[in-house]
């Protein structure tokens, strides 16, 4: 069995929790003293008579805690917490560029420029150039008109979709021939 806990040395795990209680379990674990982060996503709701910002997570269920050995009963006997994200039987530490990755997505911002049309097609493979992504490969999945596309991330064993302007692409298909 592989356990990635550290008597001193801090380390990220992911954490389920149960349905909606994300930010919840994140408040409670910081009041612990226990280092937590929620991927966040913002939104605009439109209510009949206001249009609100929510936050909602961008991984339903997960909570991430950096801790130590001594922390981990801590953090499983908080109320709400279900279990720690197992690889089989082994309790396996994040990666903190895998992490890094969640960040960027999470402060990714929607530049206005302009692009060239034609430049790619459904299923090609591309490299992200330039804004918070910069230096991820992905495939095209979905063309969104003339300037936006969507694109498919593998990291952490997910497959990330975001929506990225053409101009922040790179075609590696066009690249290696």
């Amino acid at each position: 069995m592989v356990n990635h806990l550290d008597e001193t040395e801090k380390r990220w795990f992911a954490i389920r929790t149960r349905a909606r209680c994300e930010k919840w379990v994140r408040d409670v674990l910081e009041k612990k003293g226990i280092h937590s982060w929620v991927p966040l996503q913002k939104f605009a709701r439109r209510y009949t008579r206001s249009v609100r910002l929510v936050e909602r997570p961008l991984i339903n269920g997960y909570v991430f805690v950096s801790i130590v050995k001594a922390d981990y009963i801590p953090v499983l006997e908080t109320e709400n917490v279900v279990a720690f994200v197992k690889s089989r039987k082994d309790l396996r530490a994040i990666p903190e560029t895998e992490l890094d990755i969640l960040r960027r997505i999470t402060l990714e911002t929607d530049l206005e420029v302009s692009a060239q049309a034609g430049a790619f097609a459904e299923g090609d493979p591309v490299q992200i150039i330039a804004g918070n992504l910069a230096g991820m490969s992905g495939r095209i999945l979905k063309m969104e008109g003339k300037h936006k596309m969507q694109v498919e991330l593998e990291s952490l064993g997910y497959s990330l979709l975001i929506t990225v302007n053409t101009a922040f692409l790179a075609n590696l298909k066009r690249v290696k021939n």
